[in-house]
């Protein structure tokens, strides 16, 4: 048997140990994050959480990228091209902030699985416990229900 799956099976079994809740975990995870993807990213004009919650993460000095899921016609935000799948942006991935609403988010799990980011952040309102899991298990972290802009202010980014 080789490393990797070694390690898929430990974090597997660990799985619960990759859903982060607690304010020293959020702080940790913000800490070693440099490079945030927005899947459901909205734009400038919308003033919705969508814009303007990556809009501060950009502004605090993080490499946000961001991938629409509607507006075809956005091409490059935040000084970075868009993508229009997680999969598709080149280079690593510390943290995807996921603006999607529930019963949309099963539809980005492979797409998810296939970046496999260093963890996945579901915004304020936005739970779903079985990709949480499956996310969990593949050794991702997550957060859910959870306002990105609180967090980074609360650690005074």
């Amino acid at each position: 048997m080789s490393a990797a799956p070694r390690a898929d099976a430990e974090s597997s079994e660990n799985w619960r140990e990759h859903l982060l809740d607690t304010p020293a975990q959020l702080r940790a995870l913000l800490e070693r994050t440099h490079r945030i993807a927005v899947l459901g990213v909205k734009t400038p004009e919308s003033g919705q959480p969508a814009y303007y919650v990556p809009d501060h993460a950009h502004r605090a000095g993080y490499d946000v990228i961001p991938v629409p899921v509607y507006y075809p016609e956005m091409r490059e935000l935040f000084g970075n091209p868009v993508y229009r799948t997680l999969a598709a942006i080149p280079g690593e991935i510390d943290l995807v902030d996921v603006f999607r609403r529930p019963q949309d988010v099963p539809k980005h799990l492979d797409d998810m699985l296939e970046k496999r980011p260093k963890a996945v952040w579901f915004q304020s309102g936005i739970r779903h416990d079985a990709v949480a899991e499956q996310l969990a298990r593949a050794g991702i972290d997550v957060v859910q229900d959870r306002c990105l802009l609180v967090e980074l202010r609360r650690i005074g980014r």
